[in-house]
């Protein structure tokens, strides 16, 4: 029997989280993660969070992080909680003077992004260090908030130049009436992007990256957004209007749906 899942249910390294463990996110938040929808047991690009968690390990603490131990706690934590469906994130963390990192896994609720279309209010702002998932950034949670404030759904974030770049927790797609454009620039390569990316090249679309600016924008027919829960239309940036592709969307959608789970 599938039980609720609580608000949040944290583990360190496969043992419930204890208060010396959490000291670590609170004051040392020197780490990465990577977010994911569980549905029935299995994750669409399991694999591709699972480099993620090992690529960004290497590079911040020169250490790798097992992608079948990686599995393994997501699996515990799951079970712990009796959940089938449900958010997950794993982080990693190297504690101060610390010689080993540590795993952190949370779960919740499972969330959806549903069809909505979104606005975005475009931003002066560029992540450091932009391939590398990392929580507690500063920016993008400003620049979301300053967003909100204004009626707009997300933050858009630009380079300088008006280079767009990515959503500030999305990535941003651009549709030419052929192909789907992603910005050729600085940002997170998102799982639910490169998903994307995969099932159109098999459905003989592929995709590709060109540099979009801001002044460029109302060249395209449609816009879209994506992250771990899913794919939304855009029907506006700043005050650039698009119409929302219905047939674009379908086809997102529809290669998404494709893209079968890994068991966790």
């Amino acid at each position: 029997m599938t039980t609720s899942v609580p608000d949040l249910h944290v583990e360190f390294d496969g043992h419930p989280a204890t208060e010396e463990d959490l000291r670590v996110p609170a004051f040392a938040g020197y780490g990465h993660f990577t977010a994911m929808q569980v549905r029935n047991r299995t994750v669409r690009g399991l694999a591709l969070h699972l480099d993620r968690l090992d690529s960004a390990s290497r590079e911040l603490f020169g250490a790798p992080l097992d992608g079948e131990r990686v599995r393994g706690l997501i699996g515990h934590a799951l079970d712990s909680t009796g959940a089938r469906n449900a958010s997950v994130r794993v982080h990693g963390y190297l504690p101060p003077a610390g010689t080993a990192t540590v795993t952190m896994v949370t779960v919740r609720e499972p969330a959806h992004m549903d069809g909505t279309p979104r606005s975005l209010l475009s931003v002066p702002f560029s992540r450091s260090v932009p391939h590398i998932k990392r929580p507690g950034e500063f920016g993008q949670i400003y620049y979301g908030r300053q967003a909100g404030r204004a009626g707009f759904d997300e933050a858009l974030l630009t380079s300088p130049g008006g280079m767009v770049t990515e959503g500030a927790i999305t990535n941003i797609g651009f549709w030419d009436g052929t192909s789907v454009v992603w910005p050729d620039a600085p940002a997170l390569t998102g799982i639910t992007m490169s998903l994307l990316d995969r099932g159109l090249a098999r459905t003989g679309r592929p995709s590709v990256r060109r540099g979009v600016t801001l002044d460029g924008v109302g060249a395209y027919r449609a816009a879209f957004v994506t992250n771990s829960q899913g794919i939304a239309p855009v029907h506006r940036i700043d005050d650039t209007a698009f119409a929302v592709d219905a047939d674009l969307m379908e086809l997102l959608a529809q290669v998404y749906e494709d893209t079968p789970g890994e068991p966790v």
